[in-house]
Order: C-alpha cells, then sequence, then structure tokens
C-alpha cells in the first residue's frame, strides 16, 4: 500500500483525493458548472492533506486522470502531478479517465456501461466496459446518432453515464438503454485503480507524459468587434 494523492480535472469538476490503499482518507470537489481548476487545485490539495492530517513528504506517489477530456482541464492537472513528483521524487502514475468514471456504477448491475465525456457537438468521448468493468471496446471520439451502440444494446441492458448522456438520450430510443446524465469523473474512484498500478509499479515517465486528449487541441477563432 502507499500513500497517493489523486487529482482528476478533466471535466468542469475539479476532485481531490488522498488515499491508503484503497482507503479515502479525505476527499474534496467542486462542480459549479464552471472551470475553476486554476484556482481551486492547488488549495484542494492542501486541504484534503491537512484533513488527513499528511504532509507533502508522506506522500508516495500521486495519481492524476490522463484523459480524454477537456485540455485545459488535463493540462492543469498534469501539469500539477508532474510538479509534484518531481519535487518530491516520487512517482506518477496515470488514470484512464472513462474507467473511473465507469466504476462508479456497481459492478454486476448492467450488462455493460458506456461512460461518456461531452465533446462538443453530438460528438462525444465514450468506450465500454462489461459488467465487472472490464474495457471491451476502447476509448473514440464518436458522433452520436440513431444506430449509435445498436449492436450493444441489442446483446443486453447498457448504462450510459457522465455529461455526455443527456444527448445520446435525446437521440437514441431503445428499451435496453439507461441514462445517468449527473455523472462526472471523481478522484473517489481513483484510489482503487491508483493502488494497483502502485503495486504494480506501472509509473509514468515524468519527462515524455502527456495528457492523452483523443483530439488535437483546436484554439477558437479571435471575436471581430468592428
Amino acid at each position: 500500500m502507499g500513500i497517493i494523492l489523486n487529482i482528476e480535472t478533466s471535466t468542469k469538476n475539479c476532485s481531490v483525493s488522498v488515499s491508503d490503499g484503497t482507503e479515502i482518507l479525505a476527499f474534496k470537489e467542486l462542480n459549479e458548472g464552471k472551470f475553476s481548476h486554476a484556482e481551486k487545485l492547488h488549495s484542494f490539495i492542501l486541504e484534503v492533506l491537512e484533513v488527513a492530517e499528511l504532509e507533502m513528504k508522506d506522500l508516495d506517489a500521486v495519481a492524476v486522470s490522463k484523459g480524454p477530456g477537456s485540455y485545459t482541464g488535463l493540462r492543469i492537472g498534469v501539469s500539477t502531478a508532474k510538479g509534484l513528483c518531481y519535487a518530491l521524487n516520487i512517482p506518477l502514475i496515470s488514470i484512464a479517465t472513462l474507467k473511473c468514471l465507469a466504476l462508479q456504477i456497481p459492478a454486476n448491475t448492467y450488462d455493460y456501461m458506456v461512460p461518456l465525456l461531452d465533446a462538443r457537438r453530438m460528438e462525444v468521448y465514450s468506450a465500454v466496459f462489461d459488467s465487472h468493468h472490464i474495457e471491451v471496446r476502447e476509448t473514440k471520439a464518436e458522433i452520436i446518432d440513431q444506430e449509435s451502440f445498436t449492436e450493444l444494446l441489442e446483446k443486453g441492458k447498457v448504462c450510459f453515464l457522465g455529461d455526455g448522456a443527456e444527448k445520446c438520450a435525446d437521440v437514441i430510443k431503445h428499451k435496453n438503454a439507461l441514462f445517468l446524465a449527473g455523472k462526472y469523473p471523481s478522484s473517489h474512484e481513483m484510489a482503487i485503480l491508483a493502488d494497483d498500478k502502485f503495486k504494480d509499479k506501472a509509473f509514468e515517465d515524468l519527462a515524455y507524459f502527456e495528457p492523452f486528449y483523443l483530439k488535437d487541441f483546436v484554439a477558437g477563432k479571435p471575436k471581430k468587434y468592428f
């Protein structure tokens, strides 16, 4: 077991926890409808350490949600995690964002779980997990239409969850589909995944690790005022 700081900033949810093995010692998150990671993240880190009665030097590793998700959110989370690891000389652990989101649904509840993150317009980031949280289809960026996930839905009950679930509910009409829109990736579910990787020493290279953006970042066009 190890003392691990878990950081999740891939969506509007700014979430931090500190865990000992799979036990959550302290947890703090805020989803106020806008990205506040730059203002909140560092104070959340200090707060969870204080609640857990720990200091930075007590950490054995830092785990960070690697994506996909918000370009800006991922950059903030990964930059913070890498900075802490460099300063403390401890390993960096990356956690698949959609796997973390899928863990919010208990095992054996549905035949399949499809975590969905909103990627603008009718596009989502998605992956498919079976009833035991085993990934059976890799992460993709895809356009949602009436035929999306039809083959999967014919096989059994499917739970679609995440901030991309609402747009899917407007398009996918199938008796085997259930939609849970009010779900966001959280550092709370990161502990079990981070602990497994810590035990296996599945650490990232600090010099070369980058978030899993899935899509290239596209800057908006500057506004014209005249």
